[in-house]
């Protein structure tokens, strides 16, 4: 025992005896001294400051807002987390997922124009209709309607007067 005290003694001054940390030369400071205090400021999401330009702009802002994953949106509307994700980054929305979409934002973003063909147009896509089956539903060819929503027809003054009363029946918008 006599040995180990002479050695304890002997010892030079270690970093055991100081005040500092391990593997550093460096002294420990208090907890206080050298902490810098930066208030966290988290700017909101640029999906929910800038107004919304496409459909999937719309989509992805709401999904946003009702703080849902892809994959939840996904569900509801019966697509793949991958469709969501192209329709949020392309803007581009399929023409029978529209409807659903539109029912799942709780609004209409595509804005009603007021030509008739154009009127008759925004009324086949956001009810997410084909030709065949708008052609059903009015009565009409689906080429003569192709026809005429592409221009390359004007319809005659009695089918125009059957597109004002079909899109007066079937939108109270009108």
């Amino acid at each position: 025992m006599g040995c180990r005290y002479i050695r304890e003694l002997s010892r030079p001054y270690s970093r055991k005896d100081r005040d500092v940390g391990p593997f550093t030369n460096n002294f420990r400071l208090g907890q206080a001294a050298g902490t810098i205090v930066v208030p966290l400021i988290i700017p909101p999401l640029e999906e929910l400051t800038r107004e919304p330009v496409t459909l999937g702009d719309h989509l992805r802002r709401r999904r946003i807002e009702l703080e849902l994953y892809q994959k939840d949106v996904a569900a509801k509307l019966g697509v793949t987390t991958s469709t969501v994700w192209n329709w949020e980054n392309t803007g581009s929305v399929d023409l029978r997922f529209i409807p659903r979409v539109i029912n799942f934002l709780g609004y209409n973003p595509i804005p009603q124009p007021e030509d008739l063909l154009k009127k008759l147009a925004w009324y086949k896509q956001v009810n997410g209709l084909s030709l065949e089956q708008l052609g059903t539903e009015m009565g009409h060819d689906p080429e003569q309607l192709a026809d005429w929503l592409i221009g390359r027809h004007i319809p005659c003054r009695r089918n125009r007067e059957e597109i004002e009363v079909f899109l007066m029946a079937v939108d109270s918008t009108y």
